[in-house]
Parts: C-alpha cells; sequence; structure tokens
C-alpha cells in the first residue's frame, strides 16, 4: 500500500466455539455453539461455529431455538477465564510483530505493521498470512485479517471482505474504496437500524450517497429528522462513509481505570429489602476485593437496580460521594445501603449493580481518631491471602448463608457469564 500507515484487524472467526474446538479433539467436526446450561436448554448462544450457522443457527438467539434448527448440536457452557488467557496469548503473539497492538475486544485487536514491513522485507498480505498461521499453530484458532490505511477501513476490510473469502485476508485501499458504496447504510461499522431509519428519512439508503452528501447538508437535514443538534453525529457517519479516521493504534487505548463494579441477575425476583441486601453485601466485598488487587481506592459509591419487566423495568441509578476513598467492604457497603434505602421504591428487582468510581491509588491511607479503618482494612488484606491459598469460598461473610445470597453464582461468572 502507498498510504502513510498499514493497518490490521486481526478477528478470531467464531472465537468461544474455536476456542473449544480446540480444547476438544472429538467435537471439532460437530456443530457447536456456547451458551447457557446444556442440561437445562435455556440461555442465549454466545458463539456459533462455522458448522452450526450452516444450520441457520446464529448467535445472540435462545439455545431452544438453535436446538430446534440443529438437533445434533453441541452446546458447551461458556469458560470466560479461558477465553481471556487466549485472547491475551494472541495478544503477546501479536505483540511480536510490532508494540501498536490495540485489544478492541476480546476477539478483535487493532495492529499498526507500517514499522514491520521494512522489518520483516515483506508485503501486509504476506504479513497477515504469516500472523495467521502462528495463531493458528500456537492456539488453534482461526483469524481472519483486514487491512488498510487507517482503524475504520481494515475493519470494514474485515467484517465485509476477509470474512467472506477463502484466504481470510483482505487489503481495502482507497482506489477499492467503491467496494462499498452501493452497500446497505447498516454494513458501514458503526450504523445500526435506527440509524439507517434516521438516513432513510433524509432520503439517504447506501454508503455513496452518504459519502456524497455534503457535510453542511447532512448536518442541516439530520438535525431537522431527529429535531436536535446533530453536527458531531453527522460529522462522523460521514467521516466513516468516506473512510475518514485519524485514530493511532494505541496500546493504551482504555487508558487509567475509571471505575470497578460488578452486577448480578438474580434467579427470581426479590422483594425483601434484607434480601437485597444480603447481595449488596456481596457485590460491596467482590468490588473492594478486586479494588485492592488492582491497587485503587474509590470516592463514590454508584448502586442501581432494575425490575424483571423489561419495556417497564423501573428501578434506579444513583450515586454518594464519600468523605474520604476507601476500599473497605463495611464502608462501600455502607454507602450502598444508604443510597438504596433512600431510592428504592419497594417495586420488585431482578438486578443489581453497585461501583466503585473516582478511584486513585492506594498508597495513602487516611486514618481516622474515632475507628478501626486500619485494622478492618489489614484484616481484609489478610483474607484476600487466605483466598488466594484455599479459594474465593474459603471465606466469606455470614449474611452469605442467608437465603437470596448470589455468591456462588457471583464467584463463578465473569462478565456475566460462567468462569
Amino acid at each position: 500500500m502507498t498510504a502513510s500507515r498499514t493497518v490490521l484487524l486481526a478477528d478470531c472467526q467464531s472465537f468461544y466455539a474455536s476456542v473449544e474446538k480446540a480444547a476438544n479433539r472429538h467435537i471439532r467436526d460437530k456443530p457447536v455453539v456456547v451458551a447457557g446450561d446444556p442440561k437445562r436448554r435455556s440461555g442465549i448462544v454466545l458463539a456459533a461455529c462455522p458448522i452450526a450457522k450452516r444450520y441457520g443457527v446464529t448467535a445472540a438467539e435462545s439455545l431452544r431455538e438453535a436446538l430446534n434448527k440443529c438437533p445434533g448440536l453441541v452446546v458447551v457452557q461458556p469458560r470466560m477465564r479461558h477465553y481471556i488467557d487466549i485472547s491475551l496469548q494472541i495478544t503477546r503473539i501479536l505483540e511480536s510483530y510490532t508494540d501498536l497492538v490495540e485489544p478492541f475486544s476480546i476477539d478483535e485487536q487493532f495492529v499498526d505493521i507500517t514499522g514491520s514491513l521494512a522489518l520483516y522485507g515483506c508485503s501486509a498480505v504476506e504479513l497477515a498470512r504469516h500472523i495467521q498461521m502462528r495463531v493458528f499453530e500456537e492456539t488453534g484458532i482461526r483469524t481472519r485479517i483486514g487491512i488498510s490505511e487507517n482503524k475504520l477501513l481494515a475493519k470494514i476490510g474485515c467484517d465485509l471482505f476477509a470474512k467472506k473469502n477463502e484466504t481470510g485476508i483482505y487489503e481495502l485501499s482507497r482506489d477499492r474504496l467503491p467496494d462499498i458504496r452501493g452497500m446497505e447504510l447498516n454494513k458501514l461499522f458503526g450504523i445500526g437500524t435506527r440509524t439507517m431509519r434516521h438516513l432513510h428519512r433524509i432520503g439517504i439508503y447506501t454508503a455513496g450517497e452518504l459519502a456524497d452528501m455534503p457535510l453542511a447538508v447532512l448536518k442541516r437535514k439530520l438535525a431537522a429528522a431527529v429535531g436536535k443538534n446533530a453536527d458531531i453525529w453527522a460529522e462522523v457517519l460521514w467521516r466513516t462513509a468516506n473512510g475518514i479516521d485519524d485514530s493511532p493504534v494505541t496500546p493504551d487505548a482504555f487508558g487509567p481505570q475509571k471505575g470497578i463494579g460488578r452486577q448480578t441477575t438474580l434467579p427470581v425476583d426479590y422483594t425483601d429489602e434484607t434480601a437485597i441486601q444480603v447481595v449488596l453485601l456481596e457485590l460491596s466485598a467482590l468490588v473492594c476485593e478486586r479494588s485492592r488487587r488492582k491497587g485503587y481506592q474509590g470516592s463514590v459509591v454508584s448502586v442501581g437496580v432494575q425490575g424483571a419487566d423489561f419495556d417497564r423495568p423501573g428501578g434506579f441509578s444513583r450515586q454518594m460521594k464519600l468523605e474520604m476513598p476507601t476500599n473497605v467492604t463495611r464502608e462501600v457497603y455502607a454507602a450502598a445501603k444508604a443510597v438504596f434505602r433512600k431510592h428504592w421504591d419497594g417495586k420488585p428487582v431482578r438486578k443489581v449493580w453497585l461501583s466503585l468510581g473516582d478511584l486513585q491509588e492506594d498508597g495513602v491511607l487516611q486514618l481516622s481518631l474515632f475507628g478501626d479503618r486500619e485494622r478492618w482494612l489489614e484484616l481484609e488484606r489478610t483474607v484476600d491471602g487466605l483466598k488466594d491459598k484455599y479459594g474465593q469460598m474459603s471465606l466469606f461473610w455470614a449474611a452469605s448463608l442467608m437465603p437470596g445470597s448470589q455468591l456462588k453464582l457471583l464467584d463463578n461468572k465473569i462478565g456475566g457469564h460462567l468462569k
């Protein structure tokens, strides 16, 4: 490519399902999905392998629907910790080619190889083939790679073309942009059904029509369609359609952590305040433990609850500013309980979340003349050490023995899915 930059987007094919097939030789030639609970035939499909997709099975549909389409479907429960480990292994492989690697999701990573091409003395496509080979040999995962002059076009090249050809590689250069001009708007990265409807209202139906509309006209028409100022939104859409993206590939793109939180969806509606407070205590303990392990303390406690009715979920999300930063469970729980009592309207609760924000390093501890902060903190650090040695369930608050406790479920999950 003649562009000043060469960027790859490496995407793992059916990542969760591919990890399971790589780990289990006897299911490699079978239709496989990662989803819910096979015994209960419940849950949502998180990933479907290519064989399962031939039966019409798709991600995000219910497991029951998937089994109806493919009775011989092999259903594997998710193992999020293992998937994270494999994702980090792939990151390390990519980092052996360049230090400019930016994770975009657990199965997608941007790679700037501008400085690597001269070092390896090869083309971008040749280097992409070598990356594919190494990732497959070391992890058993197949990757599709989009190549272009920026992150946006690399993503489009991967999603629209690399995923559909035999090599799994596509180089989307400027002179190939006409390949996307006739496509429907929702084929472009970042344009969903709702945005597409707004663009249809102003007479735009294809990527080419969006790219050709003068930016000033697009801003004016989009503002009229949505009833408010749309300058920034219009410019993002226009730049996307024209393949313009100046953002660099940044290894630390996410920057310092802003908050640490956990949430849980309850098995049934909770209406008893005491049972909900047990869950808040468990979330407080988990959040504080993670904060201590990461070396953070926070001074803002956020709490939220939501009902089970999807159309009218109700609930609230509120926060409290603490007098001093902390990662002590008792202090975070006290604030969480105060927020909950103030804002809960007594209606059934199905989802609960809690987070600690306004983080800072915990190297400095604010001592109190009238409390036992340092003693409680030392005790919790000792408990952290015991859990490292004997497991998470070796020590916990006595309240977790009460009905309604979610501790075992929370301990077995990462990001809402089984570890």
